[in-house]
């Protein structure tokens, strides 16, 4: 974590995606099975390291809505439908900024949408690092369904973020839905919590969205801030 870190200092610029999922996976944080590509000879590795079918998205620190720059690529099937991502991918983020240092393409396994939620940690410069859980999607973004507390936060305080919003029903199962995995919600918070204080460089996380199951969560897209 530290020389990940070390390295983003140095070259003053946040955490690439695929170096803050690395952070999350050595907090047993889980996340799906992703790499990073360079080059087009790297696409060849797919298959082994990750599998189809892979989300593809453009990996740059001067590139924060990767949507917005065409940088982000869904549902890829094979090798072939990879290269004309990869390739598209790499023209788009040119395009829509052609000074951004370009580090490569993420690759990441595709898996099952289910419920969304947000977890992000900011620094407040009146109470230090804050925490925040929402559900994700539309809920964040229009109705800004979400909840905060101080770092560091107790059981009480996880239970609480969970239960204050309004969109709470939606994680108890609703119209033949299973429950939602509250317990993984709970120790996901904690993780966070720790990471943010033993990491005081770091100013900001994002994860979001973060998919909810019966049996646990996976983090889809995660970003960093130094």
């Amino acid at each position: 974590m530290h020389q990940i870190i070390k390295l983003a200092k140095k070259e003053k610029r946040s955490l690439l995606e695929s170096e803050a999922k690395k952070i999350l996976l050595e907090n047993n944080i889980s996340v799906p099975d992703f790499m990073l590509l360079k080059t087009e000879d790297d696409l060849k590795k797919i298959f082994g390291c990750v599998g189809y079918p892979v989300v593809m998205k453009i990996v740059s620190p001067d590139i924060i809505h990767k949507t917005e720059a065409g940088g982000v690529k869904i549902g890829i099937k094979n090798g072939k439908e990879a290269l004309i991502a990869f390739r598209e991918i790499i023209h788009n983020a040119k395009k829509y900024k052609s000074s951004a240092h370009i580090h490569g393409i993420i690759a990441c396994k595709m898996i099952p949408q289910s419920t969304e939620i947000i977890i992000g940690m900011i620094k407040d410069p009146h109470f230090g690092p804050v925490i925040m859980f929402g559900l994700g999607g539309i809920f964040v973004e229009i109705l800004k369904d979400v909840s905060f507390r101080v770092i560091p936060i107790e059981e009480k305080d996880a239970e609480d973020m969970i239960k204050e919003i309004a969109g709470y029903k939606m994680l108890q199962g609703i119209r033949g839905e299973s429950p939602k995995n509250l317990k993984a919600i709970k120790e996901l918070l904690f993780k966070i919590s720790r990471i943010a204080i033993k990491n005081p460089e770091i100013m900001e996380i994002d994860l979001n969205p973060v998919f909810v199951f019966e049996n646990g969560l996976q983090v889809i897209d995660a970003r960093m801030i130094l």
